[in-house]
């Protein structure tokens, strides 16, 4: 049975990669980007931590991120409702580089439903949502991802106009990966738009469910994570991010790890 999930998460990324391939290729529908004054959409992620951002019905997403030790994780969404999204992900280590891949173990589903819209009363957006995809090497040892996926999660997001806009993000999640502890977690971020096509991106998760200090995979400080977002054409998002500025993670200390964000997003 593993071995089936196994070669249908191979075949899932052959797939998606097929499928970005076709959907910039084709014609029909129009394509939106998520950085900058002139996005129309929002960011259903900042780095790793959840937003309440939601595609549009008729709306599809590939992305890809490209991450120390081969790392690539690529991942479809689809709005299959106004306020519905589905998606599903998979990927690996080493997958980049020499030697044999090592690909997860299985491929990872996601839901969000968008509960409320922001409104001139000065309540934030929230979406409800599930996200069993991790981030980073699969730690077969202790069976989860150096990055915890986000599980269950509640997350609000508030717009405001300060030299181009400034957007403000918070979420509170349950992952379902125990080990090194599993509590609620708080996760808090920020956006601020630079010009039509650029925004820069930042984050803190304190990490409530990944503090045990004790344990040889994090510190205890929480991860502290910065990017930056460029919309060089119709549809198309490339991003640069630095995770762990703290230094918070014991399997590889050193320097923050650097990584590559690709989107693409299209109305089909």
């Amino acid at each position: 049975m593993k071995t089936m999930l196994h070669s249908t998460g191979k075949a899932l990324t052959r797939a998606l990669c097929i499928l970005s391939l076709i959907l910039i290729c084709s014609r029909g529908g129009y394509a939106q980007s998520t950085a900058g004054e002139d996005a129309k959409l929002q960011y259903r992620y900042l780095i790793d931590m959840p937003t309440s951002g939601v595609l549009e019905r008729g709306m599809v997403a590939i992305s890809n991120d490209i991450m120390p030790g081969g790392v690539l994780i690529a991942r479809f969404e689809a709005g299959v409702l106004n306020d519905l999204n589905i998606g599903v992900s998979f990927g690996g280590a080493n997958i980049i580089g020499s030697g044999s891949p090592r690909w997860y173990k299985l491929p990872c589903a996601s839901l969000r439903y968008k509960l409320t819209q922001e409104n001139i009363n000065g309540l934030p957006e929230l979406t409800i949502g599930f996200d069993s995809q991790g981030k980073g090497e699969y730690l077969d040892s202790v069976s989860r991802y150096a990055i915890k996926s986000p599980g269950l999660f509640l997350a609000g997001s508030k717009n405001f106009a300060f030299l181009g806009f400034l957007t403000l993000h918070g979420a509170l999640n349950y992952s379902f990966e125990n080990a090194n502890g599993n509590f609620m977690n708080l996760q808090v971020g920020a956006e601020k738009t630079i010009g039509s096509k650029l925004s820069l991106l930042a984050e803190y998760d304190f990490a409530f469910n990944d503090n045990n200090s004790d344990a040889n995979i994090s510190k205890g400080n929480g991860y502290m994570n910065i990017g930056i977002r460029w919309a060089p054409a119709e549809g198309f998002t490339l991003g640069l991010d630095l995770r762990d500025m703290l230094n918070n993670k014991k399997w590889a200390p050193g320097a923050a790890d650097r990584a590559v964000h690709l989107e693409f997003i299209k109305k089909i």
